[in-house]
């Protein structure tokens, strides 16, 4: 399945019929790739140091009090030792990465890599806070 897979597809995809051997071989390996992916956060995360996470909309626009709101909050955690973590997409996300950035501050976001969906916003530090977690 590619990123140009159309959502009908996926989904007929998703629930179609498996024998016992396609379950029993593909599913048994996928723990194993899932449990690599919880261990390499965990790691990850291990090195960033105190963060606080910030929740939200992802459709709060930029000209909205509450997007301003994160921003501030953020910017003032980060002049007090925390960096941010947050969802990593747009909306509040990127609000509080925003201000986390502009104060200089770890600015951590955990996005999770799905067809048709939101991308990472600009304001993550990538070297060390993206997860593309599949």
């Amino acid at each position: 399945m590619g990123k140009n897979d159309k959502p009908a597809d996926l989904i007929k995809d998703a629930f179609a019929e498996k024998t016992w051997h396609e379950i029993h071989t593909t599913d048994s390996w996928r723990v194993f790739k899932i449990i690599s992916e919880l261990v390499e956060g965990f790691e990850k995360l291990a090195r960033i140091g105190p963060c606080v996470s910030i929740f939200g909309s992802a459709r709060t626009h930029h000209n909205d009090k509450y997007y301003r709101l994160a921003e501030d909050i953020a910017f003032k955690l980060t002049q007090n030792g925390y960096g941010v973590i947050t969802g990593g997409g747009p909306g509040i996300m990127e609000a509080a990465n925003k201000g986390a950035k502009r104060g200089c501050g770890k600015s951590v976001g955990i996005n999770i890599d799905l067809p048709f969906e939101q991308r990472p916003n600009s304001y993550i530090d990538a070297d060390i806070a993206t997860f593309d977690i599949v």
